[in-house]
């Protein structure tokens, strides 16, 4: 908590210490959103709670500032991070802007939603309003390789969409509504986050539009990186705090080293290539 000097004594210090330039806390959410390991890096809420809290409990900041570069991922992460940006703010009563880099998409332009403000690159690429399910199908794989699949459940729908079970259409058509419900929560957030959206274009199909274009659509309120429009909204002297990213515990470092040959190995893999498929969808 920073040290109030009363105002007689303020006077007989130097006056370069009398005269601090203001301070904004820059906080940088990068990756796909969704469960992490000690594998795999990515955006969730345990996993940026610690820089939030130090982002906004930063002595003398005058705002917040989120970098985000995400193409989106757990609809609930997103959520949970969006939730948490706006109760720091609420609580410290700072203002937040957020600055996207390559990409806010999906539960990124979700987490994006958070701050007051929204600032994009020309060539950034913000929207994605829309809920995707992705998976693989491994059903004729087994049986070309002679494994039978074993399944007993209770409860009809517990072994929704099992990925080495040919696809069901009634868990398609449960999917559906899932999805629709998440969608209505999404579009509800948006509408209300951002005021100013042309209520003519169709903004909520998952399509996803550059920073110059989201612009006059009012996605964004600006263009412009983080540096330059924060000198020009708190002058050329602004003293820009990065947050530093805490790198996992010793424990999660030592076993992305010593284990790559783990029993989890092949799942990794494929969330690895749906991560990958995730930023690929957007040509990065």
């Amino acid at each position: 908590m920073p040290i109030e000097i009363p105002a007689r004594l303020r006077a007989l210090l130097p006056r370069r210490w009398r005269e601090r330039p203001p301070r904004v806390a820059v906080i940088r959410l990068s990756g796909a959103i969704g469960a992490v390991s000690p594998f795999r890096s990515g955006l969730s809420m345990a996993g940026v709670a610690g820089s939030l809290e130090r982002g906004f409990t930063m002595p003398g900041v005058a705002a917040v500032a989120l970098v985000i570069n995400s193409p989106g991922g757990s609809a609930a992460q997103s959520h949970l991070i969006h939730q948490r940006i706006r109760s720091l703010a609420a609580e410290k009563g700072l203002p937040v802007l957020a600055f996207v880099e390559d990409v806010a998409a999906s539960g990124g332009y979700m987490i994006a939603c958070a701050a007051d403000e929204i600032h994009a690159d020309p060539a950034s690429l913000v929207g994605s309003i829309g809920v995707v399910s992705a998976g693989f199908g491994f059903d004729r794989l087994i049986e070309r390789i002679g494994v039978e699949r074993r399944v007993h459940t209770q409860g009809e729908a517990k072994a929704m969409l099992d990925p080495f079970r040919p696809e069901d259409p009634a868990d398609v058509a449960r999917l559906k509504v899932i999805q629709a419900d998440v969608q209505e929560l999404f579009t509800a957030l948006v509408t209300a986050r951002r005021p100013k959206l042309d209520p003519e274009e169709k903004l909520f199909t998952g399509a996803v539009w550059t920073g110059r274009q989201a612009l006059g659509l009012g996605l964004v309120d600006g263009l412009g990186d983080v540096r330059s429009v924060l000198r020009s909204r708190f002058g050329e002297k602004v003293a820009l705090k990065v947050v530093a990213e805490k790198q996992g515990s010793l424990v999660a470092r030592l076993l992305r080293r010593a284990n790559p040959g783990s029993t989890g190995l092949a799942e990794e893999a494929l969330a690895a290539i749906a991560e990958r498929a995730a930023w690929a969808r957007y040509g990065l």
